[in-house]
């Protein structure tokens, strides 16, 4: 769907450029969008590489350890009925902390090992557990600390203060991230009855 809204957008400014005697200015603009888009990748994907790095570390050293009592009261409270030495546990503790550090791009491949293995401990295949439901709606709100990956867009696009919207993402994120756990608890208490 999403697609299709990019194409039909593309195609509505190409004709928009068409019809104005404009068509010059939208092939130099896109020419301009694609080399900062390239410049944009690469500046990301130093920091990107790096924080997947750190947290692969972090997995096996005591830092992994740290962490997970670090969101344990957390983690305890969000998914009361998960075995806490799983590795659906794991994988969810090790995305949590790096969606904190908001290096969503790194958290990703932890998000789908946590959803393969809530996949293996479902009760039934045909429809989402309790505990998937809810790793899905954290996700989607995740809680950021510190959002890096915004830092770095703001930082290449030639920000003077990059990190001046920490304090913004903190409450936008806090309040996000409780708000999703209400919401979604209480649907799982409807969806019991």
């Amino acid at each position: 769907m999403l697609n299709k809204i990019w194409c039909f957008f593309i195609l509505i400014s190409i004709a928009f450029g068409i019809g104005s005697g404009n068509i010059e200015a939208v092939n130099n603009s896109v020419f301009t969008s694609i080399e900062s888009t390239m410049t944009l990748i690469i500046k990301m994907m130093g920091g990107m590489c790096f924080w997947s790095g750190i947290m692969e570390i972090a997995k096996h050293t005591s830092l992994e350890e740290k962490l997970k009592k670090l969101i344990r009261p957390l983690n305890n409270f969000i998914f009361s009925k998960l075995d806490k030495n799983s590795l659906a546990y794991e994988n969810i503790t090790m995305n949590m902390a790096t969606n904190m550090l908001g290096l969503g791009n790194a958290a990703t491949p932890l998000g789908l090992k946590a959803v393969e293995e809530l996949e293996k401990i479902n009760k039934s295949p045909d429809k989402l557990s309790d505990e998937e439901i809810m790793f899905i709606a954290i996700n989607t709100a995740s809680l950021e600390i510190m959002p890096t990956s915004i830092i770095t867009i703001r930082s290449s696009l030639g920000s003077t203060s990059p990190g001046s919207i920490i304090l913004g993402v903190w409450f936008s994120s806090i309040i996000a991230f409780i708000s999703i756990i209400v919401v979604t608890k209480i649907y799982l208490k409807l969806r019991r009855v």
